[in-house]
């Protein structure tokens, strides 16, 4: 044999030729161990490579509407339906959340409250009983307010809420300031059409807000945060610290029971917020009409109070669950809960890319109220005009819509209250003034900007709710369920 027949790699694995039967035994078995982890490493490639392939891509759902549509109340909603577990574990840290509720209710009522009772010890004969901008003509027919020493004593005693509301509020962290663009003026200012409005934008103070890519969690991390930090570094004193701050602002509370009960139960303090149309328990996170039995040191929240409950967060949030029953048990869902004022709606274009279902919800109450953010705008006029630009978009051609039509228990009472729809509504006409009536017109009038903005047709999903009741809301859910699911599997061809 010549030096061109010899095989370099055989030389180089070839046993040496002095090799002892020692060591020939002990080279083969590390031979062998090694094929052995090699033929381990390659098995276990394949079988991930084939569980990716059998693994089930996450439903992605994502909710949009106006703010306070009733976004968040569903989306918690969800948790409490399918992902039971998670939510017991997180339900008492809505307590400090609740607390938040309640004792803004009671500041927001004393504002109001100084700011009558100055204006009502001036001489001037100009008051006429309510200072606020949406007050009536017919205010100034009416006798002034009459408040007595008992209300300058109710504001003295309700005076510790104002520090516990602060105290509560640098738990969940800095306040956030939430963007108002100087130059949007659409409903629909997502893609390309408002990205300039977002270059203009200046930040104001509103209500208590927080940042955070997973809304209430993000708050929820850092209570529990604090406390791991303290156990961590032993530090008993630390977390003997935060109980007394907790049983402190439990217990000012619960000595404000009946100082708050009494000034929501005032006739006074009622005519003055009825002067100014002012209906605090209409808004979200309301508990007065709980007062009794929320103000307690030992107070542990309901189902129904989680669900009421309101952290306002801004920017996108994103949570994940992981279905433990229904037809998707064990499918991971992705929920997207986007922000509904307007400055806040040219973030949304990039969540419209590979969602399955929209969730639009239209809050039907509101056919009398404008915008917050533009005073000028009917807030059911803007959901009109929003669910036009859902429907007209492109991206989303194919993707379902599932319309919720919101609020029906706060419409059918202020119908109830005598409030007519044709005075802000004036296609309404004289039909009559009925909650079952004004369901049907409303829900017409969005079939029909369905019918005329859609790409292409499609099915016309429809639900009246009320996400506040837990119990109809999970009905409902059941069915946005399995209407997802069975669009879910015809989109991956496993159903014709």
């Amino acid at each position: 044999m010549n030096a061109t027949d010899v095989d370099p790699l055989s030389l180089a694995i070839a046993p040496p030729p002095d090799e002892t039967p020692a060591e020939r035994a002990a080279r083969e078995f590390a031979e062998a161990e090694a094929l052995r982890i090699s033929n381990e490493i390659d098995e276990q490639i394949r079988k991930e490579r084939e569980n990716e392939k059998k693994k089930k891509r996450p439903v992605k759902l994502l909710l949009l509407g106006q703010s306070e549509s009733g976004k968040t109340a569903t989306l918690k909603n969800f948790q409490l339906t399918y992902a039971k577990r998670e939510w017991i574990a997180e339900r008492n840290n809505w307590r400090a959340v609740i607390f938040l509720n309640l004792v803004r209710n009671v500041n927001y009522i004393l504002d109001i409250l100084n700011r009558e009772m100055a204006a009502a010890s001036l001489p001037s004969p100009e008051y006429i009983g309510s200072s606020d901008e949406s007050s009536d003509d017919n205010n100034s027919s009416r006798p002034r307010l009459k408040f007595k020493e008992k209300h300058r004593l109710l504001k003295l005693r309700l005076g510790p809420l104002r520090r516990i509301q602060t105290d509560l509020e640098r738990r969940f962290g800095a306040t956030a300031l939430e963007p108002q663009s100087t130059t949007v003026t659409t409903a629909a200012p997502f893609g390309s059409e408002g990205s300039e409005g977002l270059e203009s934008s200046r930040r104001t103070l509103n209500e208590f807000s927080i940042n955070s890519r997973n809304g209430w969690k993000s708050a929820f991390e850092k209570l529990r945060a604090m406390r791991a930090a303290a156990r961590a570094d032993g530090n008993d004193n630390a977390l003997r610290k935060l109980q007394e701050t907790d049983d402190e602002i439990a217990d000012v509370i619960a000595g404000c029971r009946d100082d708050m009960k009494a000034i929501w139960e005032d006739s006074t303090v009622k005519e003055m917020l009825s002067r100014g149309k002012t209906r605090i328990e209409d808004s979200a996170g309301f508990f007065l009409n709980d007062v009794e039995r929320i103000a307690v040191s030992n107070y542990e929240p309901t189902d129904d109070d989680v669900i009421r409950a309101r952290l306002r967060t801004l920017g996108v949030q994103e949570y994940k669950f992981i279905f433990e029953h229904g037809r998707t048990a064990g499918q991971e869902w992705r929920l997207y809960d986007v922000g509904g004022a307007r400055s806040s709606r040219a973030a949304w274009w990039p969540y419209f890319d590979d969602v399955n279902a929209i969730i639009f919800l239209a809050p039907i109450s509101c056919f009398d109220e404008k915008l917050a953010e533009d005073r000028r705008v009917n807030r059911l006029e803007d959901s009109f005009l929003l669910w036009r630009s859902v429907c007209d978009c492109k991206l989303l051609s194919r993707t379902q819509l599932i319309l919720f039509l919101n609020k029906c228990d706060l419409l059918q009472a202020k119908l109830q209250r005598g409030v007519r729809i044709r005075d802000s509504v004036p296609s309404f006409g004289d039909r009559r003034n009925d909650i079952s009536t004004a369901t049907r017109y409303f829900q017409q009038h969005f079939k029909e900007i369905l019918r005329q903005s859609s790409p292409a047709q499609r099915p016309f999903f429809v639900h009246l709710t009320s996400v506040i009741d837990t119990r109809s809301t999970a009905v409902t859910l059941g069915a946005v369920e399995e209407s997802i699911l069975r669009d879910h599997l015809r989109r991956a061809d496993l159903m014709p």
